[in-house]
């Protein structure tokens, strides 16, 4: 019985910051310029917390200039829109970044309309959206997670995915569907499906390459997958697990990955697999921003 390749993503998405941070240190040795990162966080969500301080470390490593905004989670929605304001006009902010999620009473799409598109390393503003979907990415920014999760698909199968069949599970704005543009960009033929898609699990069977997106814990089956498929888990789930006798929480994907691993030809795991990425893509944007912003144009 074969054994799926484990997709490293802490060691690519290591071997990406370092050139991240190689190209940093011939921004501002040639021209003088750093990369600056605000991330603006909202209310004390726990998980925020820890993503946010993932961040501003790898920013730091990185060599960046990285600012933190930390607000009350009563605070309004002007007081948040004249803080992107500040920082849509501070020169020294190339990057700016709404952590989600944000306390109910505030528009997420109004906060991350207000982000200069110029300054939308996430990708959520509309004009990035468009010119993602149009297929016009010279200069857009492309959603953090997707971009990290195509970075991962083309080590193992190469930039040209023509003849491969794609089955995305999920179809939200941050994953799902910037992830089935960027798959159609290289030429793969796209299924997105989601809660309403019947027989899912045979839409997923036929497919070379799996993007599992909808935050269910093990709901990917081996019997899901076709034998030699390639397998990406974006999900993080928190569950809880009995070991000796005592209950603790574990981290989890989207896919049952022991048993996905004894079908598939490569798959990703959790943690350890998407998420180091989505850090380090987050890092890429934010020097492609800087370059930009300069007019330097992209390497």
């Amino acid at each position: 019985m074969t054994t799926a390749r484990r997709i490293d993503g802490k060691k690519m998405a290591a071997e990406l910051s370092e050139k991240i941070t190689r190209e940093t240190a011939a921004l501002l040795r040639d021209h003088g310029i750093v990369p600056g990162l605000a991330v603006v966080i909202i209310g004390e969500d726990p998980a925020s917390q820890v993503y946010v301080r993932n961040k501003k470390r790898t920013a730091e490593a990185c060599g960046f200039h990285s600012v933190q905004h930390t607000l009350a989670a009563d605070s309004t929605l002007d007081a948040v829109l004249a803080l992107i304001d500040a920082l849509n006009n501070d020169s020294n902010i190339h990057g700016i970044l709404i952590q989600l999620p944000l306390p109910s009473h505030l528009n997420e799409m109004q906060l991350t309309q207000a982000v200069a598109p110029g300054k939308d390393v996430d990708g959520f503003h509309f004009i990035n959206i468009g010119k993602l979907a149009s297929g016009n990415t010279g200069d857009a920014f492309v959603p953090c997670t997707p971009a990290g999760c195509m970075l991962m698909i083309e080590a193992e199968l190469g930039t040209d995915l023509s003849g491969y069949s794609a089955v995305v599970i999920g179809r939200s704005n941050i994953v799902g569907k910037p992830m089935a543009s960027l798959l159609l960009q290289a030429n793969a033929t796209i299924t997105v499906a989601h809660s309403r898609t019947a027989d899912l699990p045979g839409v997923v069977r036929n497919a070379d390459i799996v993007v599992a997106a909808v935050g269910q814990a093990n709901m990917v089956k081996a019997d899901w997958i076709k034998p030699g498929a390639v397998v990406i888990d974006v999900g993080i789930n928190r569950i809880e697990v009995s070991e000796d006798g005592e209950t603790r929480s574990k981290l989890t994907g989207d896919i049952d990955y022991a048993s996905v691993c004894k079908v598939a030809a490569a798959a990703t795991p959790v943690p350890g697999g998407v998420g180091p990425m989505t850090i380090a893509m987050l890092m890429a944007n934010t020097l492609r921003a800087a370059r930009l912003a300069s007019g330097l144009g992209l390497n």
